[in-house]
């Protein structure tokens, strides 16, 4: 049913739809944890690894990075700021080229 008037045998009347399913979401306090295990990786000192801070100890004992887990990728560009002196100037230069064409 949508939300609306309908006819019936007596009148009109307003009529509503159900309010949407809830999102299922957990019981748990904090549904969104990230565990410490992966699928089973070699690393450079020939050995598998399942654990990620295992994985991650070996990788900064030996002095390799760590790449994609930049936060600096999750920040907005800076927008370039306005420079109304250069944008008179640009088009000043732009309404010259073409009259003296």
């Amino acid at each position: 049913m949508s939300d609306g008037w309908e006819e019936t045998p007596t009148g009109w009347r307003k009529s509503y739809s159900p309010p949407p399913d809830p999102v299922a979401r957990s019981d748990l306090a904090c549904p969104s944890v990230i565990g410490d295990t992966m699928p089973e990786t070699q690393h450079v000192d020939g050995k598998h690894y399942t654990s990620k801070s295992a994985y991650r100890a070996i990788t900064k004992a030996n002095g390799y990075v760590e790449v994609g887990n930049d936060p600096a990728r999750l920040r907005r560009p800076e927008k370039p700021q306005a420079d109304p002196v250069a944008r008179r100037a640009a088009v000043s230069k732009a309404v010259a080229q073409t009259l003296g064409s």
